[in-house]
């Protein structure tokens, strides 16, 4: 199994400026799904797992959760939680430890608790390991918007991954590239 440096994924052109995030060429999910089969067909997909332990605690019905990426700002917005939702922070300094609104179908496939806990009604869950397709945004694919399937806008970067779940399509989302970096393991 492999790692990529973090290097490796072009983090040193990462640094965005919030007014160039708003100029960003718009792509739909239709695209960005289509760009996966495209990097399939030259071989560019690869398969990798979210590995790196989360914390998390259950949403409050109505919370909005803001993801901030250390050096990025803003990169999505959820919608308002509803019961049994969950809020996940990564344990990755290098994006701020940014947290994330997870649906309560999606968490209970993805996520087991541990025996760990953290301050602040946080408690440890371990990935279950889930594999997810992926493959990382060249130059040449430029920076990008898209709704993801929650229905926010992402902006895509050379860099950062385009994930997919194998099972659903749909499911096709960003990570950026630390974040990538931090908290997935590359299985081929």
């Amino acid at each position: 199994m492999l790692k990529i440096p973090m290097l490796a994924l072009g983090l040193g052109a990462l640094t965005m400026t919030a007014p160039a995030q708003a100029f960003a060429e718009d792509r739909t999910l239709g695209q960005v799904r289509q760009m996966m089969k495209e990097a399939e067909a030259h071989g560019l997909v690869r398969r990798a797992k979210k590995t790196k332990p989360v914390d998390a605690r259950p949403a409050r019905p109505g919370e909005v959760i803001v993801t901030v990426l250390a050096g990025e700002g803003k990169e999505t917005r959820s919608r308002p939680a509803v019961k049994g939702d969950w809020v996940v922070r990564n344990r990755c300094e290098a994006t701020g430890n940014e947290e994330y609104l997870v649906a309560a179908d999606k968490f209970a496939e993805r996520y087991e608790g541990t025996a760990g806990t953290a301050a602040g009604g946080w408690q440890e869950y371990r990935p279950l390991g889930k594999v997810m397709r992926f493959f990382v945004l060249k130059p040449e694919h430029g920076e990008f918007a898209f709704t993801a399937p929650w229905g926010e806008r992402m902006i895509a970067k050379p860099g950062d991954a385009i994930v997919q779940d194998p099972k659903d399509p749909n499911d096709t989302y960003r990570v950026a590239a630390a974040a990538f970096a931090c908290t997935y393991e590359i299985l081929d």
